[in-house]
This record gives C-alpha cells, structure tokens and sequence, in this order.
C-alpha cells in the first residue's frame, strides 16, 4: 500500500537524504561478508581487499573472486566474438527492432550537443580549449535479477559519438548459465562493441582500474552497480576517473487534480520494481488524487510480476505526500533533488521554470519516465541520492576532457609578465617571478 505522509514527516523520512557511510546494512549482508572473509568486515573493508587481491595477483584473484562471488570462474574472461555474434543472431526480430530505434535516437540526441573546440585571439596571441576524447573507458553493465540491455545503449553510444576509440564492458554472468545475459550481448554486437569481460561486483571494477593480464586497464569507469560496486568505484577514484557514485533509483511525481491516476500508479510501480530501496514518491495537493492513485496501485500490484520487491519499495522508500501547493511541491522536489521527476500537471512548462535540481524533467502524462529509460533520446544513466544538486545525466562531456592551450605573442608577453612576477612574489615563489622577469 502506498502510504500518505504530510510534508514535515515526509521531510523527516522519505525525503530525507542519507550519506553513503550511514546506509543501514542489513544483518544478512553482514553475515554473509563474515562467512566469506572469516570475520567480521563492512562492506567497505571487503571491497578493500577485493581490490587488493586484484591489484597483486591479477586474473587468479579475478577467476577466485568470480567463483565465490558469482557461483563460477569461466574459462576465458573475455567473451568471444562467435559467442557476441550468436547472440546477436538469436535476438527476436521485435526485440531487434526496438534497439535499432532505441539505439537510433540515443546517437541522434547526443550528436546534436555542441561539443567544439574553440580559440579566440582578443586576449593578445591565441588561446582557446581543445576538446580530445578520452582515448579508454570501461563500462559497468549491471546484471542481476535483471539484466540491463538498455544500460549498454545508455552508455556506450555517448562514449562513440564522443570519439572514443577503446571501450571495455563488464557485466558479471549468471548463476544459472555462468555467462552473460545473451540479450546485453546482443546489444554490444549491434552497436559494433566487441570487448566484453564476463566481470561483476567490485573485482570487475579492480580489473578495470589496475588492469591484468586479460584487461588492459581504462582511464575512467562508467555504470551503475550493487553497494559493492559503488563502493569499489570510490576506492579506485584517483587511479581512474569515475562517472559517479549510483545509488538506488528514484522518481518523483509532481500531479494536481488533472492527473490520470491509473497513468500516476503505474508510473509509481514502474519505479518501484527495480529494487526494494528504489524510491517512488507523489506529491501533490490534492488528497482526492491521492486516494484514487491509492486505490489504483492496489489494484495494479497485483498484476505486476516483481509485486514483492514493488511491495518492499512502497514500504521502505516510498509515499504519497499532501503538499499546501504545487510551488511547496516544487521546493521539496529541488530540496530532494530527484533523479527522475515527472510533472503530470495542467501547465508543466509553467512548473518546470521552478525546478533547478533533477536529472531528468518529464513534461506531461505523454512524457512519462519509462520512455526516457528506454527510447527517448537522453542517457538514462542519471544522478541519483541528490547529487542532481551539482552532478549531470550522462552525456557527451564525461566522455572528453578538456586541454587548455595558451600561445601568446611576444607583445601581449611583455605586457603581461611583469604582473605575473609581482604575484608570483606575493606568493613567495622567486623563481617563479624570475621565469617571468628574465624575458623582459
């Protein structure tokens, strides 16, 4: 059932923001690190020495950790192009053609960002920026309970339009079969990627990060995962660059009385399927809405075939909070900072002026969230735990880094250099004034 909170109980749980360190971790996660390293860890210090095993002895502490963490070792780390190719060849024809359009407007959203160098000569001489392509990144597929083909699309086809010539992907195998889903290798085979390492948790990460025999490392790490993976993401940070820390997925939903509530329900349980702390929340000032979306999620969740996850999400993360207005709506929605908000409003241009802080903005009952995780054109690959206050969707830019380029004349130079030396004195670094002063 989705419960109905008022705005200062929603303000003291649902919409409450929780650090990283503070997640409660339950007792059966804990109990479980203990039978596997012998005593008693956090999940911080296993990952710790997941990543150190890696670093020191490469693929035997990578086939070691798979099989104990993924129920199997295979043979040869990375998978083989008949194998990328079957997959590909197996795929449904609808199941292709959804991809294809899939894939289609994903590369046609992101070749229309503007992404140029550019140089400009008023300052005396030339100066500009030149944007390069970060020449290795590695992608982190989940592929647990449900595999995520779409993942694949979300981030590599930024990665290719962005120039970006050596793409890694992980994705651990199943248990049942100790492969990859052949659908998320299908998808590498369709949009023309062919290095894919059957690699899950937080030994998929070290491998990425320190490189081994089999997998030369990248120089930054994309992807969502488990605590594990987000957790071992954090640690390598430095060694390699990180697109960000994901946590679990959330959705808002700003609706007045012009909502459909059937539309509302569904678009809450489509969140809250993902996984039991997925966050699925209304706000609203209309408490007869509140009641009908209520009512209809009842009636939905029945239906639904993860009902017991959508259950414990409702129940954990989730709620319908009355607001006094769409503007307080509004202001709690930029206080939490969504990674998903959708506005099922009379006038959601009107309401969107007021947002400054979510990931991704849906406009209208037409625009609902499912289509931007899937066929819309954007990343769905979005800031989550409120890092939408400063962090972005995936796009172009994390793909390319910026190289500033400084060629002045000999003019502007004597015009600029004695300022240089006078703070660079101010500083207290003489031979920094010196290297400016001995040209003049």
């Amino acid at each position: 059932m989705l419960r109905c909170l008022d705005v200062s109980t929603a303000q003291h749980t649902v919409l409450k923001r929780t650090p990283l360190d503070d997640i409660e971790v339950p007792a059966s996660m804990l109990e479980s690190i203990r039978a596997l390293f012998g005593e008693p860890l956090t999940p911080g210090q296993a990952v710790e020495r997941i990543l150190r095993d890696v670093r020191s002895r490469g693929d035997e502490a990578l086939a070691e950790w798979s099989a104990r963490l993924d129920g199997s070792a295979p043979g040869s780390l990375r998978v083989a192009p008949d194998e990328l190719a079957s997959a590909l060849g197996s795929l449904p024809p609808n199941q292709r053609a959804a991809l294809e359009l899939a894939a289609g407007r994903i590369r046609r959203f992101h070749q229309a960002q503007p992404v140029t160098s550019w140089l400009t000569n008023t300052l005396g001489g030339t100066l500009g920026q030149l944007v390069r392509p970060i020449r290795r990144v590695g992608l982190y597929i989940p592929g647990g309970s449900a595999p995520l083909p779409s993942s694949v699309l979300m981030s590599a086809i930024p990665a290719q339009v962005a120039g970006v010539q050596s793409i890694a992907v992980a994705a651990p195998p199943q248990r049942s079969t100790g492969k990859i889903a052949p659908v998320i290798l299908a998808v590498c085979a369709l949009i023309g990627l062919d290095e894919v390492y059957a690699l899950g948790g937080a030994q998929a990460v070290a491998a990425l990060a320190f490189g081994t025999a089999s997998v030369a490392p990248v120089d930054k790490i994309f992807g969502p995962g488990n605590l594990f993976v987000t957790l071992a993401k954090r640690q390598v940070f430095g060694v390699v660059g990180i697109d960000g820390l994901a946590g679990p997925t959330e959705t808002v939903v700003i609706a007045d009385d012009s909502a459909n509530p059937a539309w509302v329900a569904a678009d809450l349980l489509a969140q809250a399927e993902h996984d039991v702390l997925a966050s699925a929340i209304l706000l609203t000032p209309s408490q007869a809405l509140i009641e009908q979306v209520q009512a209809a999620v009842a009636e939905q969740i029945e239906q639904r075939g993860r009902a017991e996850i959508i259950a414990a999400s409702l129940a954990n993360r989730s709620a319908a909070v009355l607001t006094g207005s769409l503007q307080e709506a509004a202001r709690l929605a930029n206080a939490y900072a969504p990674e998903h908000l959708c506005l099922a409003v009379r006038e959601p241009w009107r309401l969107a002026e007021q947002i400054d802080a979510a990931g991704g903005v849906f406009l209208g009952e037409h625009s609902f969230e499912v289509l931007g995780d899937y066929v819309a054109g954007p990343s769905h690959v979005m800031p989550t735990g409120g890092s939408a206050r400063f962090a972005s969707p995936l796009n172009v830019l994390d793909f390319v880094h910026w190289v500033s380029l400084v060629a002045l004349d000999e003019a502007t130079t004597r015009q600029v250099a004695p300022a240089a030396a006078q703070i660079a004195s101010a500083e207290g670094l003489d031979a920094h004034a010196h290297s400016a002063e001995v040209r003049l």
